[in-house]
């Protein structure tokens, strides 16, 4: 059997419409047309009801232009499918916000870093948003987490992506793809004007810029903060990371000073228990409970300076 129960009424041949039909042809003319118009300066249904009428003779009624139209949006429209956010794996963006520096107000661009499965999250303001700001950022926010991620999904912004080839593949800016061999980082892209593809540190740059720059902000310099204050805030957010760990998936939750004799030594649990993996010729020394904790990419010192 087909179905376990009775399906009830069904369709079995297409709804004839004598009064449309023959102006079906006309009306997807006009529409496929509209493609090429700004969005706010296309056909409605009303208008292709008027249009009709005055220029073709439709002696139908409005309300099946209506349904037709709708249902034309209806098949056309963009499918999304919820995402799912494994452990370990990043995304990074840029935002911008007016702050007051030394008194004068001008556009900060603050660089954020997320971590959808935790909500973990990083945000750091720079003057402006080119390649330096880019690898100083993650560099900041791996110092931040204790951790590196097994991959970052990123925009296709000019100073990460160098040109976008005919397949889809994308050729890498010389300072980023430097940044990704050295941590071994794997880059994940979104579609071109596809924001909705990481929603999640789309959103961060929005909660940020409602939270933490309303009121603007004013501050003497953009000096970055001390060593001290660094960790200071890693000790005072570990615990509400751990936290929500726990309330988004108990199972795989490992706390940050507990071994896992399965993993690798040069393998180090960053929040919810994910795996990072370190190139071991770009490790050096070791950190509590045995993790391998990895030498900066370049010189902050020198980024610091070139973004001043």
């Amino acid at each position: 059997m087909a179905f376990s129960v009775p399906p009830g009424y069904r369709r079995r041949a297409e709804v004839r419409r004598p009064k449309l039909d023959p102006f079906i042809p006309i009306i997807e003319g006009w529409l496929e047309a509209d493609r090429t118009m700004p969005r706010k300066q296309r056909h409605t249904a009303k208008r292709v009801f008027d249009r009709l009428c005055e220029e073709c003779g439709f002696t139908g009624g409005y309300t099946i232009i209506k349904d037709y139209i709708r249902e034309r949006e209806r098949r056309g429209q963009e499918v999304f499918v919820p995402l799912s956010h494994p452990p370990g794996h990043a995304q990074a963006d840029f935002g911008e916000a007016l702050v007051r520096i030394g008194g004068v107000e001008q556009k900060a661009h603050f660089f954020v870093l997320d971590l959808p499965h935790s909500d973990g999250c990083y945000v750091r303001a720079y003057p402006a948003a080119v390649a330096e700001a880019w690898v100083d950022g993650h560099i900041h926010a791996f110092a931040f987490f204790g951790a590196v991620p097994q991959s970052v999904l990123y925009d296709n912004d000019r100073c990460l992506v160098a040109k976008i080839l005919p397949d889809g593949t994308r050729k890498r800016a010389s300072l980023f793809s430097g940044f990704l061999s050295h941590y071994l980082i794997r880059d994940r892209y979104g579609r071109p004007g596809k924001g909705n593809n990481k929603g999640n540190v789309e959103g961060l740059v929005g909660y940020s810029r409602r939270n933490f720059m309303v009121p603007m902000p004013e501050f003497a310099t953009l000096a970055p903060p001390e060593a001290e204050d660094l960790a200071t805030m890693r000790i005072a957010t570990e615990p509400l990371l751990d936290l929500q760990c726990e309330a988004v998936h108990p199972a795989a939750h490992v706390r940050h000073t507990a071994r896992d004799p399965d993993l690798h030594p040069g393998r180090k649990r960053d929040h919810c228990g994910s795996n990072t993996v370190r190139s071991a010729a770009n490790c050096e020394g070791s950190s509590e409970a045995g993790i391998v904790m990895q030498r900066p990419f370049v010189n902050v010192t020198s980024i610091r300076a070139s973004l001043a």
